[in-house]
């Protein structure tokens, strides 16, 4: 009897049937643009409160200011001594130095090169959530301001890694790569097999609860081994595309994608940033050895997203080259 009958069901890792690259289903007929792009314009008629994920909760902390701009924006992020979060403007009001070399000084930030000091009276809206940072920019956003941003709900106790990549691209040209699912097995053959996308919205007339891709998907841990699962992809907002598991191992775990405009780079092409959230979680008792070891497991897992994100940028990119080139032509 061969090894896989044996393997037993319940086990998380199971057994992975060897198929050459070259002999999966095509899928491109289902992967049809249209449709595709239908997905991403209700997306992108979502409202986002005006509100831009810029990094990772941890990486802002009250003992030095953290630099960043999103849209050519120029801000700068720091920690009060209760531990909240901050956000001004990046340069000094000043003479227009740069308030990300200051240093902080209780709820405030001096400015290295005359001591002007900015406190909380001068901040943008901010948001933490406990795993990003959000800051609120109205002037650039132009929609009804909300007083939060909208986050997807996430499992408690889970283990969670930010990942950040930058591209030439914009940010519909990230959702859109997330709302083809149907690349999976043949763009990342090292971390996908057996992709099935079971269901898809339609192009028009699509309830909110029906605007979702539910797929079946089996994730390599080792050429002969992986992790079956369902999951569905939904959009909360115009820049995010959530991943949540609804079937197997790890139900309820989620990997959060962020399309955050940068502005334009040198040669005048747009730069946006992917900031990838993921927070994995169990029910299984031994997972409490994997939250001790959450320090270990986030460097792996936010390799692992760079892996993925590597790939799918060339994606993207590409996809914003030829849209600006007029393509397809007529």
């Amino acid at each position: 009897m061969p090894l896989r009958d044996r393997w037993p069901r319940t086990w998380p890792l199971q057994p992975v049937p060897r198929l050459p690259w070259a002999r999966q289903e095509p899928t491109y007929r289902d992967a049809k643009p249209s449709l595709i792009e239908a997905a991403l314009k209700r997306a992108e008629a979502r409202p986002s409160g005006n509100w831009f994920v810029f990094t990772a909760s941890r990486d802002v902390r009250a003992d030095r200011p953290y630099g960043f701009s999103v849209a050519g924006v120029e801000l700068v992020a720091w920690r009060d001594p209760a531990g909240s979060l901050l956000v001004a403007p990046g340069a000094c009001p000043h003479l227009g130095a740069p308030m990300a070399l200051g240093s902080v000084d209780g709820d405030g930030l001096l400015c290295r090169w005359h001591g002007l000091r900015v406190d909380g009276r001068a901040c943008h809206p901010a948001f933490d959530d406990g795993v990003l940072a959000w800051v609120r920019l109205d002037r650039l956003g132009g929609e009804e301001p909300l007083p939060e941003p909208v986050v997807p709900a996430r499992p408690t106790g889970g283990v969670d890694s930010v990942a950040r990549l930058d591209g030439v691209c914009e940010p519909r040209d990230i959702i859109a790569n997330r709302l083809d699912p149907w690349h999976g097995s043949w763009f990342h053959p090292y971390s996908f097999t057996r992709l099935t996308v079971l269901s898809a919205p339609d192009e028009v007339d699509v309830a909110e609860e029906d605007d979702r891709f539910l797929v079946s998907v089996t994730f390599r841990v080792a050429p002969s081994l992986g992790v079956p699962v369902e999951a569905e992809f939904t959009c909360p907002d115009p820049r995010t595309i959530v991943m949540r598991i609804t079937d197997g191992e790890g139900v309820g775990s989620v990997v959060e994608t962020h399309a955050t405009p940068l502005g334009p780079g040198r040669d005048g092409r747009p730069r946006t940033a992917v900031i990838e959230a993921v927070v994995a979680a169990s029910s299984r008792p031994g997972f409490a050895v994997a939250r001790a070891a959450a320090p270990v497991l986030r460097p792996l897992m936010r390799h692992t997203a760079a892996r993925l994100w590597k790939d799918d940028l060339a994606y993207a990119e590409r996809r914003y080259r030829l849209r600006s080139e007029g393509w397809p032509r007529r």
